[in-house]
């Protein structure tokens, strides 16, 4: 096995829940393989209270998480990504970024736990199943064997990832 570490954004509109959340599970399930980023092309400047109380609860490191600009990223010395995938809902009508460059995309659209409405209790559990589809997706990539895929089949791999996970919040 390669000794290889992928790089991993994940970009959202606001960066101020999935694609935070999404970056601290890949960064705990990669298990060094691959090391998470997220950012957002709106980005709203602060994590959402919800999402960072889910992340500490289950243990993650939220040590140097923030909402910040995807512009960072497309900056010189920035770190090349091999990997970036979109997190926003466009079936709620949501503009998600594009990304140009050479890296593998995909869009693994969830919808927007920040948006939810009820109780404390509905809103949390929005936030908590948001944190269950972005671990088992994940958890899916994490076991890609990616140096055995051609380009071709390793794009196919991803989509066939956000495709399999639609019907997971029906």
């Amino acid at each position: 096995m390669s000794g290889r570490v992928y790089n991993v954004l994940f970009l959202c509109t606001h960066n101020s829940a999935r694609s935070v959340i999404a970056e601290a599970v890949i960064n705990r399930l990669g298990g060094g393989r691959f090391r998470g980023f997220s950012a957002g092309s709106q980005p709203r400047g602060q994590i959402h209270p919800y999402a960072l109380d889910l992340l500490a609860r289950n243990q993650y490191d939220t040590a140097g998480l923030r909402s910040k600009s995807w512009e960072e990223f497309a900056a010189p010395g920035a770190p090349a990504m091999d990997f970036v995938f979109t997190v926003c809902d466009d079936a709620a009508n949501e503009v998600c970024p594009l990304w140009p460059g050479q890296p593998m995309t995909a869009h693994w659209g969830l919808p927007d736990p920040s948006r939810a409405e009820g109780t404390e209790a509905e809103k949390r559990l929005a936030f908590a199943d948001t944190h269950r589809m972005l671990y088992q997706r994940i958890g899916i990539l994490t076991q890609v064997p990616l140096q055995s895929l051609d380009r071709l089949a390793l794009q196919k791999r991803l989509d066939d990832i956000g495709e399999q996970a639609k019907g997971e919040s029906a």
